[in-house]
């Protein structure tokens, strides 16, 4: 019975352990995302450098844009975090943008060394969790013959 109560435990524990991965996977996939809207911004911008006015289509709220032409594209409003933003030439945004890539990378690269340390300990609890019951199992066996 003592077997049948450890068993219940890795199983627990194994359960809790794949729900932590499941979320570290869902920042892993966030992350991605802000870095491919990063790198969206770099092309933007080298579309956009050097230009008078570009036409764009303005979003406008409800996932519905406006047609419109934008001016001055050598001054860009960029979002440094905690809800604020500075204006900066293209070269001044391609640094911040920058170092916000190398942040989301160094993110990202903790959080794959999590995913796959919570991975190896899966790996190890299901690995003793098999041992028990194959131990329990022989156990039977032997009882039963």
């Amino acid at each position: 019975m003592e077997d049948q109560q450890r068993l219940n435990n890795l199983v627990n524990e194994i359960n809790v352990y794949r729900q932590q991965a499941e979320l570290i996977q869902q920042q892993i996939e966030l992350i991605q995302a802000s870095i491919a809207e990063v790198d969206a911004l770099f092309a933007t911008l080298e579309d956009i450098e050097g230009k008078e006015s570009v036409e764009a289509f303005v979003p406008v709220g409800a996932g519905s844009f406006v047609k419109g032409e934008l001016k001055n594209t050598d001054e860009i409003i960029i979002s440094i975090g905690a809800g604020l933003a500075v204006k900066k030439d293209a070269d001044g945004a391609r640094e911040i943008l920058t170092g916000q890539k190398e942040e989301l990378k160094d993110s990202l690269d903790k959080m794959l060394a999590n995913l796959q340390q919570t991975t190896d300990i899966v790996g190890n609890l299901q690995a003793q969790a098999e041992q028990i019951a194959a131990a329990a199992q022989g156990n039977m066996t032997q009882r039963m013959g």
